[in-house]
């Protein structure tokens, strides 16, 4: 055998050290983390990139569907089960819960409001007749959400669901509408505003709430005239968040009318909707003039809570010919007894000045108790108390 090199080299007697060669990677532990990182950055460029998402970043409601259980069959012959079947009323079942928060950007308060899922969402006409009483089944129209209002042989809904009023003594006199607002989420608040009320109060209700069907079925039964309230885009959006399927500027048309389809099935009989929150919303022609077009559409009057100076709405409920009004006065901006009074005089003031004027009012225990007291001596003074439908009726014929 050939002496290698290190044989040469080993000094005579002495036994050469073979070394084990050791096996080497291509490359060193810092390269293979290197490679790693890069492959999950190229993986999530891609994903951000190529993922269509266009309405990313969007608040996100966890629904959790309760699956009702089958109750045992009861001890009937066929024919008394199949009679029962066709004669009992069909009730709209819920298609889940959902829990959210609402925040308030002003004041950051945070509150847990627990909606039902869509009712009626394949309901025909029978089933509709069984969600809320003296609803006329004609004056609505299935969509995917749901029942939503429409107008039939040139009935509106505006004009169906309008409270009573003495609309020849309305137009001789001076006359106040009161609209008391952001009902729907917390039933104590609602049912006293709605026990504790005159008739002549109109009553404005989110599309929130457990069960807003049955407190919006409640004010009709107590002869108040009930608004729905669309929730729409604040300028603090979404640090200020109405709520779920919150009418938005970044969407499109049909996104938007959409959502609003989403909260007109939420109940039925109201006369017309108004804004929740929207102060960047209602500024925008693009944005409000679908609103307002699918609002005459439908027989829908508006009402604009007054709080955006520079709101659209009346430039466009005109050029839809719908039905509407504008809130002078923030009653209770300051929720005091003495600023609740004053704001209460000032629209007095205001509507011997013109002829009409329209407040606007949150439940709060003290602004009931203020203007059920202040209603009272109301006609005494020589102005009527009267719904909001009344209103827009005097001031659409000047």
């Amino acid at each position: 055998m050939a002496d290698t090199a290190d044989d040469l080299s080993t000094p005579l007697g002495q036994d050469t050290l073979r070394r084990k060669r050791r096996y080497r990677l291509p490359f060193t532990g810092t390269q293979a983390i290197a490679v790693l990182l890069g492959l999950f950055l190229v993986t999530f460029l891609g994903f951000a990139v190529f993922n269509d998402n266009p309405l990313g970043g969007e608040p996100i409601a966890r629904v959790a569907i309760r699956q009702a259980t089958q109750e045992k069959a009861s001890a009937t012959t066929p024919d008394a089960s199949a009679h029962a079947a066709k004669s009992a009323p069909k009730q709209a079942t819920a298609g889940g819960q959902k829990t959210v928060t609402i925040i308030d950007g002003s004041s950051g308060t945070r509150q847990s409001v627990v909606i039902a899922g869509d009712a009626a969402e394949q309901a025909g006409p029978d089933e509709v007749s069984g969600i809320m009483a003296g609803i006329d089944t004609r004056l609505l129209e299935k969509s995917r959400h749901g029942m939503i209002p429409a107008i039939f042989d040139g009935v509106k809904p505006f004009t169906a669901y309008a409270a009573d009023a003495d609309r020849a003594k309305a137009a001789r006199m001076p006359i106040v509408a009161i609209v008391v607002a952001g009902l729907g989420v917390g039933a104590a608040k609602t049912t006293d505003a709605i026990m504790k009320l005159p008739a002549a109060v109109t009553l404005a209700f989110t599309p929130y709430g457990a069960d807003p069907r049955k407190l919006a079925e409640q004010a009709r039964a107590q002869h108040h005239e009930i608004l729905l309230q669309v929730p729409m885009e604040p300028f603090d959006y979404p640090d200020n968040d109405p709520g779920p399927q919150t009418l938005l500027t970044t969407l499109t048309p049909e996104q938007n009318i959409d959502r609003l389809y989403w909260h007109l099935s939420r109940f039925q009989g109201y006369a017309g909707i108004a804004n929740f929150m929207g102060s960047r919303f209602v500024v925008s022609d693009a944005v409000m003039q679908p609103i307002l077009r699918e609002a005459a559409k439908r027989g829908l009057g508006y009402l604009d809570d007054g709080a955006a100076p520079r709101s659209v709405a009346a430039t466009l409920a005109a050029g839809q010919t719908v039905p509407f009004a504008k809130a002078d006065i923030s009653i209770d901006a300051v929720p005091t007894a003495v600023e609740i009074d004053r704001a209460l005089a000032k629209l007095e003031t205001l509507a011997k000045e013109r002829g009409m004027a329209v407040g606007i009012a949150s439940a709060l225990p003290i602004s009931i108790e203020r203007i059920g007291v202040w209603t009272k001596a109301l006609e005494g003074r020589g102005i009527m108390l009267a719904p909001l439908t009344t209103a827009m009726l005097k001031s659409k014929s000047g």
